[in-house]
């Protein structure tokens, strides 16, 4: 008798071979260029019950261009894994055609030509019609929302994040969990989730002062196609760490996997037939809290922005991937009887912005919330003369940029910008107005601050933020990719542990190695520390971007990688 793992590793097999997830027909249609919106939403109802996810919004609202990573580097057990494959290797594990849509909206081959055949991805009021879709399909489909949704917008910030609430409530989101939103402040956070007409989920979310639950609900229920489904959620565990947490004081966080399986085994007790996980831990750390609590049925994880076509399986596990920045929206369709989950099939959409007709209504709600900030939003700084991107563990090419701004504005030998992975990307010849740059930067401790540190300070920040990523343990990856560095460069070997990964430290400016007993001057923005001074990143990148009027960077290859 097949077993439950074995027949979840065979419904994948079979996703891949005749195209459960969705992805041969729209493939085929779309690189013979007639790709239409049914094509995109075609799908063959499942099971009893659908759930439909998406995570990582980051606050945009409208089309975008998103070139994914062509640095993704797993360590450990995970390495050549997904989500840890990019480029050529991801199209040919995944069976994908070159130069199709899917290549182009998961992959970053051939971005800026393939762009011009595909356009633009995203946009909330297109991610309305096809949620409008699946539910005219599935009318009491379950929609939750994995967090990082109310931050990382012009609109967002100047709002506190109140345009993308109103989104969201208009999208009939019925979960969500959190990590960038308690950069808002505790104040602020519960201003809202007062409000809010669906519950703030996060099992791992405890009372700093007593070291007990939060007052936010570990789990929520919904009875839907005749199941008792339980979604339990989990916010991101490294909130004071990765994060300010004088913003959030009252609060701590961690993966606290122990507990999670408490609230499994809770939940099975009380009748549920179903067990979800709406997580923002990243991949990683979800695949490994997969395989150390039992009783989960499905983790929509989140956090790591990566997408997948077709579901991992840990174990008796579903993990899934549904990418960031409305990119994609996941329909997961499951048989659910007998008290257990009993097959699935799953969809990854992909929101091609020129295809997917906008929701009238919702496009309308979009455009009064980006009103009263129009002509701020859409002046021109600038142009470029080069793909502006940010993805990936290494540098990018905005991040380039930032440091470029900071050198020049702080007068700085070097600079330093955070791995964030939000933040969407500019086609070479486009404008870049002042909504552009706040999408890269847009944060609530945004001071661009102008210090000293010495040599040996500076290898100990590249060998933390590298341990944080290539340890080999997922959990102690805390998320985010490597610090971006201007004016330094560098040899990194992610084999190493940490303390020795780091070499070949060079400032570029002169070509001479990094002394460990000189200071240097050094800018940087999005310090943890409380009280950091210094204007704010959004106003020293437009000023640096005013001065020189048309960007154009040389490739970067200031980083060397080994160990891979």
């Amino acid at each position: 008798m097949i077993s439950r793992r074995e027949f979840l590793q065979a419904s994948v097999a079979a996703s891949a071979l005749y195209g459960i997830s969705g992805y041969g027909n729209w493939g085929k249609l779309a690189a013979q260029q007639t790709l239409t919106q049914d094509d995109l939403l075609k799908f063959d109802t499942f099971g009893n019950l659908s759930i439909i996810h998406i995570t990582d919004i980051h606050a945009h609202l409208k089309p975008i261009w998103f070139r994914e990573p062509e640095w993704n580097v797993g360590v450990g057990d995970v390495k050549g894994k997904p989500p840890h494959v990019v480029g050529k290797d991801f199209i040919e594990m995944f069976n994908l055609k070159p130069g199709s849509p899917e290549a182009y909206a998961l992959t970053y081959e051939d971005f800026v030509a393939l762009g011009k055949t595909y356009g633009q991805m995203g946009g909330m009021d297109r991610v309305a019609t096809v949620v409008k879709a699946i539910k005219a399909d599935r009318p009491d489909a379950i929609l939750l929302d994995g967090g990082d949704t109310w931050h990382g917008s012009m609109t967002s910030y100047l709002t506190k994040g109140q345009d993308v609430v109103n989104v969201m409530n208009k999208l009939g989101v019925e979960a969500m969990t959190s990590h960038w939103e308690w950069t808002f402040g505790t104040d602020r956070v519960m201003e809202i989730v007062d409000g809010l007409p669906f519950p703030f989920l996060g099992q791992n979310i405890f009372d700093s002062e007593w070291d007990e639950p939060a007052e936010f609900p570990d789990y929520t229920w919904f009875e839907r196609g005749g199941a008792k489904v339980a979604v339990i959620g989990q916010a991101f565990p490294y909130m004071p760490i990765a994060n300010p947490g004088w913003m959030f004081p009252e609060y701590s966080f961690g993966i606290r996997d122990r507990r999670m399986q408490e609230m499994v085994d809770e939940v099975r007790a009380q009748g549920a037939d179903l067990v979800v996980v709406l997580s923002h831990n990243g991949f990683d750390v979800d695949r490994q809290m997969a395989s150390r609590v039992s009783g989960i049925d499905v983790i929509l994880t989140g956090h790591t922005h990566d997408a997948l076509p077709e579901p991992v399986v840990v174990g008796e596990t579903l993990l899934i991937a549904s990418g960031s920045h409305g990119k994609f929206v996941t329909r997961l369709d499951l048989d659910v009887r007998d008290g257990r989950m009993m097959g699935f099939r799953s969809k990854l959409i992909p929101i091609f912005s020129d295809v997917i007709t906008p929701d009238a209504e919702m496009a309308t709600l979009i455009d009064a919330e980006r009103a009263p900030f129009k002509d701020q939003l859409e002046e021109v700084i600038g142009h470029t003369d080069s793909l502006l991107y940010r993805r990936g563990n290494f540098n990018g090419t905005w991040d380039d940029l930032i440091c470029d701004a900071i050198m020049s504005e702080r007068d700085t030998e070097i600079a330093m910008s955070p791995g964030v992975r939000w933040g969407a990307s500019l086609m070479p010849g486009d404008a870049i107005t002042r909504e552009d740059i706040h999408s890269v930067t847009s944060m609530t401790y945004g001071e661009c601050y102008r210090t000293e540190m010495t040599g040996e300070f500076l290898k100990v920040v590249l060998e933390d933020v590298g341990d944080n990523l290539f340890n080999p343990d997922p959990y102690f990856q805390q998320g985010g990719d490597m610090v971006r560095m201007g004016g330094l460069g560098y040899k990194i070997d992610i084999s190493k542990p940490i303390g020795e990964r780091i070499s070949n430290m060079t400032l570029l400016s002169t070509g001479d190695a990094i002394d460990p007993a000189r200071s240097y001057t050094v800018g940087g923005w999005a310090s943890v520390n409380e009280g950091t001074e210094g204007p704010q990143i959004w106003d020293v990148v437009e000023n640096h971007i005013r001065k020189i009027g048309r960007v154009a960077l040389s490739p970067n290859n200031s980083v060397e990688v080994t160990g891979l």
